[in-house]
């Protein structure tokens, strides 16, 4: 294969690459997102610097049945968002993801940053009650159950497309063959070309358990805030870097290296 060839690959392996070029579009996505309140200190812990907390601990747990998704087929996904602020504006940080498709996994990973691992989540209806799961290792880690369809959002489109269109942010981190952070960013998004077709809110409860490999238990339930459940059509498009640690590391070491031979100057001076 060619050197242009291999620089239009847009993953590997070269024979069947893991998956194909974006935007990628989304037909009829589900989300099942509960809100809840957690410790303040743990929420700090949680989020990456530059990123600040807001006033409130909220954190929200999520489900994400996606059944029809270009490139990546039929899975599901669930894991920990905390809002928080990045200059003065309100993001979402994406903390911990969950999910039983390889293609999604590797290209989350790899493209924006996703901090994605292999699971097994589900979500489905079972009678009167929206229910979801996930489990790892072969044991479940987490259940949220939510009333089905109890008020529906249909006068309130508007809060809706603001929470779907909300900026994610993730930790990209990609080793050097060195094993050292090659790449380590910030990496920014917004969801686009949504079509929202269905939108509820309900009682819920979550019950989150303790595990080494798959920690969501470590930022713990103190209050459920609210729960929703959305229906949508959307396109995920690529990302932008917004902060760069390497880079930001670099240029506080050249700032650094004048002062810090004038200072031995001095020192030798005197």
């Amino acid at each position: 294969m060619k050197a242009e060839d291999i620089l239009q690959l847009r993953s590997t392996p070269l024979a069947s690459p893991s998956y194909p070029a974006g935007p990628y579009r989304f037909v009829d996505r589900e989300y099942f997102t509960i809100t809840y309140e957690t410790d303040p200190e743990l929420i700090r812990h949680h989020l990456p610097e530059p990123l600040e907390p807001i006033e409130q601990p909220i954190v929200v747990y999520e489900w994400i049945k996606m059944p029809d998704s270009s490139g990546f087929g039929d899975y599901t996904e669930s894991g920990i968002v905390i809002p928080c602020r990045f200059k003065g504006e309100d993001v979402s940080f994406v903390s911990q993801m969950y999910l039983d498709d390889e293609a999604p996994i590797a290209a989350g990973r790899e493209i924006w940053g996703f901090p994605k691992k292999y699971a097994h989540p589900k979500l489905e209806l079972v009678k009167d009650t929206l229910t979801g799961t996930l489990e790892y290792a072969g044991q479940q880690v987490a259940m949220g159950t939510m009333g089905y369809k109890h008020v529906a959002m249909a006068g309130d489109q508007q809060r809706t497309m603001k929470s779907l269109a909300k900026t994610q942010i993730n930790l990209k981190i990609i080793p050097g063959i060195d094993g050292n952070a090659e790449i380590c960013q910030l990496v920014a998004l917004n969801i686009e070309n949504i079509t929202i077709k269905g939108s509820w809110s309900g009682p819920a409860r979550l019950h989150l358990v303790p595990h080494v490999n798959a920690p969501v238990a470590d930022l713990p339930v103190r209050r459920i805030v609210g729960a929703t459940h959305i229906i949508a059509d959307l396109t995920l498009p690529y990302g932008r870097v917004v902060h760069d640690y390497i880079t930001e590391r670099s240029t506080h070491e050249r700032v650094g290296e004048p002062a810090n031979r004038e200072t031995s100057a001095h020192a030798v001076a005197g």
